[in-house]
């Protein structure tokens, strides 16, 4: 009795006071029955379970399953008590919802033997009743819960057990101030449980066997621990993958992983070292003038590399492979850092996912994240982030502006951040532990921070701000508590950086040109100069700003003049100066 679960204790100690019972949750899953013998198990189906349950611990002597549109059929106990009481054999075909109550009512209400029904796949059967069927049937079994009485001794109840996936697919007023009617959650299994099913299905491993006591009882203990959460079908079936893929006992996590993300090959195994060795030099490339950000940024991917996020909290972690929260100035290079992440990591930007959070202002809209509930318009499509993240689990996820989003919404992190997994509204679970997930903010840019500040000065600012939203603007504190210590400041552009970045900026247009054009372009010290000293006017706009500048200094004025030179392909254009002439705005003086 004391190695049974809780909801099969609740269900022996209340037989006594309830004739009926609602189970619902994990109700397609497999349950080891405990037997007399120490530490022995039987593993059954829930209807079988319950069944064997009834029978062994509680002294009854017989359990029918009933099952929309096939009928009865036998469980456990002595079959013949069923057609001593119904005249009737099983298996028993009954279909019309009026005879099945008539039986069950016949069952349950005999006075000689102890017996109980089980109705299974309850939740289905308002989609398969005609007409009345459903409704006069459960009307039928709720009068019949008020008239029962215990009988025997001591006296208990012939129980009629639904068993249905949610609590509310029996209507409301069934069990709306019916003390005759007890709902008992069915959740996944426990640690005791899936130590059990660890026990007995790691043996068909691939070297099991050659294993150490001490290796045995560390790959038990990783493979209990990693499956905190799952049912105990998924575990036989990442026993089952391990030995379809040809994995060993003491590779069971990698089997986990597979099982989760879905996907055999792991590109976090294919990244070459000397390329992460050497990430803050590729970083530079792509975003400059953020030497601090870069340097912390590097560490916490080099941490993921080794798999080492969380580790100080559990050798289990399902946590992301790093968590990044980008705070500074606009245009500094927060989402070029995600995308060279993505490229650095994964090859390619393709597996960069960007969610505008100022998109989700409104407390609705994480029904576009996770899905809409079931009866909703768009359940059928599931949410934009679930679905992401099932298709492509090797993923840099940027939440861009986090602070526009709705404070409710952001309670969506708590689980990504903690657990590495979200549950969509279809009831699917994605996982995030091969992701990198990176928030981006300007909190504080505009009110608390200047361009002339230290970069120390900024950090400080903005650090502080940034507290005080979490803690005390929308009262998240444990949000900020998950991120921890992986804030990552950036500085404004400086005026040594805007000049690189604007040489970068004037080589894509050159090098877009030649591509495309086959037209060469060659511009003079002297117009660089000039477009430098007009662009560190205002740099409070970071990059972007740099580029609207160029846009209207040299991009527009260069059309014009390939349009009056009109060189052909091969050509080379030489631009020597630059002007504003008050009229027309801003000129190039070139030749070809």
């Amino acid at each position: 009795m004391d190695r049974l679960p809780k909801f099969a204790k609740e269900l022996l100690r209340f037989s006594a006071t309830h004739p009926q019972f609602i189970l619902f949750g994990n109700v397609y899953d497999i349950f080891p029955l405990p037997l007399s013998e120490e530490d022995r198990y039987i593993p059954y189906p829930l209807t079988k379970y319950l069944g064997e349950l009834l029978t062994i611990y509680s002294n009854y002597e017989l359990v029918v399953e009933y099952v929309p549109l096939e009928g009865f059929q036998f469980v456990s106990g002595k079959a013949e008590i069923y057609k001593e009481i119904t005249k009737r054999e099983l298996p028993d075909r009954i279909v019309a919802l009026i005879d099945v109550y008539e039986t069950i009512k016949h069952i349950i209400t005999n006075k000689e033997h102890k017996c109980a029904v089980l109705i299974n796949f309850g939740s289905r059967m308002t989609e398969i009743s005609c007409n009345r069927d459903y409704p006069d049937f459960m009307y039928h079994m709720f009068r019949l819960s008020l008239q029962q009485n215990p009988t025997g001794n001591p006296p208990t109840f012939n129980p009629v057990l639904f068993i249905v996936d949610k609590d509310n697919d029996i209507p409301a007023w069934y069990i709306l101030e019916n003390p005759r009617v007890r709902t008992i959650p069915i959740p996944k299994p426990d640690f005791e449980i899936r130590r059990y099913i660890a026990k007995v299905v790691l043996p068909r491993v691939k070297g099991w066997s050659e294993l150490s006591e001490d290796k045995k009882e560390d790959v038990l203990k990783t493979f209990v621990d990693m499956t905190s959460g799952m049912y105990s079908r998924e575990m036989l079936a990442i026993v089952q993958l391990a030995i379809r893929e040809d994995l060993s006992a003491s590779e069971i996590g990698e089997s986990i992983r597979r099982y989760k993300v879905g996907v055999p090959d792991n590109p976090w195994a294919k990244i070459d070292k000397d390329k992460l060795l050497r990430a803050e030099e590729y970083l530079r490339r792509r975003v400059m003038g953020q030497e601090q950000a870069i340097k912390r940024t590097a560490d916490i991917l080099r941490r993921a590399y080794f798999n080492l996020s969380g580790t100080q909290y559990s050798r289990y972690s399902t946590r992301p492979k790093g968590v990044l929260f980008f705070v500074g100035p606009t245009g500094v290079g927060k989402t070029e850092m995600a995308k060279a992440l993505a490229e650095l990591i994964f090859g390619s930007e393709h597996n960069y996912i960007r969610f505008d959070m100022s998109e989700f202002s409104q407390e609705h809209t994480n029904q576009r994240l996770i899905g809409a509930p079931p009866g909703y318009v768009g359940y059928e499509t599931g949410g934009e982030l679930t679905n992401a993240v099932k298709q492509n689990p090797f993923s840099v996820i940027l939440f861009d502006e986090i602070e526009k989003a709705h404070p409710r919404i952001l309670d969506i992190f708590l689980q990504i951040l903690d657990d590495g997994r979200l549950t969509s509204a279809k009831g699917e679970t994605v996982y995030f532990s091969e992701s990198i997930i990176i928030f981006t903010s300007n909190l504080g840019v505009a009110q608390r921070v200047k361009p002339d500040m230290s970069y120390e000065e900024i950090c400080e600012k903005l650090m502080e701000e940034i507290h005080n939203f979490f803690k005390y603007s929308i009262v998240r504190p444990e949000i900020l508590n998950r991120i921890g210590e992986n804030i990552v400041v950036f500085d404004f552009i400086r005026p040594e950086t805007a000049r690189l970045i604007m040489e970068k900026m004037l080589n894509n247009i050159r090098f877009k040109l030649e591509e495309e054009k086959g037209i060469s372009l060659i511009i003079s010290d002297k117009v660089k100069e000039k477009l430098y000293q007009e662009i560190v006017k205002d740099l409070s706009m970071g990059g972007r700003g740099i580029g609207n500048k160029l846009e209207v200094l040299f991009v527009n004025p260069l059309s014009r003049l390939l349009f009056e030179l009109f060189p052909k392909e091969g050509s080379t254009v030489y631009i020597e100066d630059i002007y504003n002439d008050g009229v027309e705005g801003w000129r190039l003086e070139g030749s070809l």
